[in-house]
């Protein structure tokens, strides 16, 4: 069975994705983003599934340098709705909880369920996974996590309320990524990701994306980082979804003349929102 690197614990919205990315996949849990990345670039796993964008939170920043970092490539992407769970020992009622465990952006996506639960307190931890885990190692009765179902299973703890989330219009956007080496073409792509840096010159930047609108494709997203050591310029990714089967390589093409770099972050297809 392939090994598939996540960041977080079992359990974890990234080990749901990872399972409907890659059949029969072995996951396996990092603690950081840079080891996820790390582990599929040396070989120490076959695949890699990383979140890159939620549609409420806005895109992981990190993974857009670790991408570029490494030779990795993206064959395929999928959308995951994003449902938070207040989840404690088995036993445990609400009115015993004092204390609330989850990832940041997690709490955050659950304000409305603390302003009506005044006596609950958020308090950070790094996953939403491992805050479960965390729970029933330590036997905290007093205190719930906020995580997805997958993980109130995984570790014996038991939902007291679910779909907690502010806004039901919450999905992440995962990446399967493996070596570019490894990596076989995918089948009839209609995205492409890239990566391209301009000349810091008076309308290069429009220049560039000029041409991505020439050959047909529609951009669905641009982000910019800054590159590190050169002050003030950046590096620009971009999502097009193709019009046609030679549409990425004539939106490489097209750009070089215009780019001091451009790079092929992967070819893949498009996912449906479900």
């Amino acid at each position: 069975m392939p090994l598939v690197a996540i960041q977080g614990e079992i359990g974890a919205f990234s080990h749901e994705a990872a399972t409907r990315l890659v059949a029969e996949a072995t996951v396996v849990p990092c603690a950081l983003s840079a080891d996820v990345f790390a582990a599929l670039a040396e070989g120490r796993v076959d695949a890699a599934v990383v979140p890159i964008e939620n549609s409420l939170a806005g895109s992981v920043i990190e993974h857009f340098d670790l991408l570029l970092r490494h030779d990795l490539v993206i064959l395929a992407e999928s959308l995951l709705r994003i449902r938070h769970n207040l989840i404690a020992l088995p036993g445990v009622q609400l009115a015993d909880v004092r204390t609330v465990h989850s990832h940041p952006v997690a709490l955050a996506q659950c304000r409305r369920f603390f302003a009506a639960h005044t006596t609950l307190r958020a308090s950070a931890f790094y996953d939403t996974a491992g805050s479960v885990k965390h729970l029933v190692e330590t036997n905290n009765r007093s205190a719930a996590a906020i995580a997805s179902r997958h993980a109130a299973r995984e570790y014996g703890a038991e939902i007291l309320a679910a779909d907690i989330e502010d806004n039901p219009e919450n999905y992440t956007r995962f990446f399967l990524l493996r070596r570019r080496a490894d990596a076989q073409p995918v089948a009839d792509p209609n995205k492409l990701s890239l990566a391209f840096s301009v000349e810091n010159r008076p309308g290069s930047l429009v220049a560039a994306l000029q041409k991505i609108a020439e050959q047909g494709t529609n951009l669905t997203k641009i982000e910019s980082r800054p590159v590190h050591g050169s002050p003030w310029e950046y590096i620009f990714y971009v999502d097009c979804q193709l019009s046609h089967p030679d549409a990425a390589d004539q939106v490489r093409s097209a750009l070089h003349p215009h780019c001091a770099m451009v790079r092929e972050l992967g070819r893949y297809r498009e996912a449906p929102q479900s």
